[in-house]
């Protein structure tokens, strides 16, 4: 596993992304990649699914969202038809994929107040896709240090077929204290779907150490590749009062969130 810095040039006024980028949507909103610096040591998972499942999964995530964005184009323009036979196929396609069909019994439990049934099928997925209940963004406040996040799944720089799926992710940190702080290292705990974790730790982010005067913002763009379809990213910010030479540093909570290429699991229930 190995993750990458990588300086995203942008003009972004929030955190809300399109939960999938391709090629053309990183044109449309004008990334521009600047420097990559790798922040973790070379080596590949040894997980427990095979190449060969890990491909043909990664080939069942690229059909699926294809459906979704064909239904989506049918639908909007009135082809209703082809709206049709796409929602059996994504049914159908459901039916197949067990996350996405545990998925659907769990909604329909709790529709239906199956409470039972629903705690069960909410412990296979939990069994089978741990990530699953997790958002694709997070937000946490230490020490008055706000850290919001938000992931997508970058569909133009990712091959499933080789067992490489690219994740970007884009934070806003916020100093809502009342005194001027510095942000020093990064700690990132990444941990992939077949239970891989890898610890990251660099010096500032994106080359840089910013200082954060009270009731300011510092955001920024980076990215990671995984291995598998899913997985989860979570760490720290190690901090300092610059207001007194003697302060020790503490550290700042970014709280766990999803990478996926379903983008947020839960959405649908």
């Amino acid at each position: 596993m190995h993750c990458l810095n990588l300086k995203l040039v942008a003009d972004f006024n929030s955190l809300s992304l399109p939960s999938r980028l391709n090629s053309s949507t990183v044109r449309d909103f004008g990334l521009r990649l600047t420097r990559v610096v790798a922040c973790s040591t070379s080596g590949h998972g040894s997980g427990s699914i095979e190449g060969s499942s890990r491909s043909s999964f990664g080939s069942r995530t690229e059909t699926y969202a294809l459906l979704k964005k064909q239904l989506e184009v049918a639908a909007k323009s009135e082809d209703y038809k082809e709206a049709a036979r796409l929602r059996d196929s994504l049914k159908l396609f459901e039916e197949e994929e067990p996350v996405l069909h545990l998925r659907r019994l769990l909604k329909e439990a709790i529709v239906d107040e199956r409470f039972e049934d629903a705690a069960k099928y909410r412990d296979e997925l939990k069994e089978i896709a741990p990530h699953f209940f997790l958002k694709c963004s997070s937000d946490a406040t230490t020490m008055g240090i706000r850290v919001q996040v938000r992931s997508v799944y970058v569909e133009g720089r990712s091959q499933p077929s080789k067992g490489l799926y690219f994740f970007a992710y884009r934070i806003r940190i916020t100093n809502n204290s009342d005194r001027p702080v510095q942000l020093l290292t990064r700690h990132w705990i990444i941990s992939d779907a077949n239970g891989k974790v890898e610890n990251v730790h660099g010096i500032g982010v994106i080359g840089e150490q910013p200082v954060l005067l009270p009731n300011t913002s510092f955001e920024y763009s980076s990215a990671c590749p995984l291995s598998t379809p899913s997985g989860k990213m979570e760490g720290d910010f190690e901090m300092k009062h610059i207001d007194n030479v003697d302060a020790p540093s503490f550290n700042v909570a970014i709280a766990p969130f999803s990478v996926s290429t379903f983008g947020d699991g839960t959405d649908a229930i």
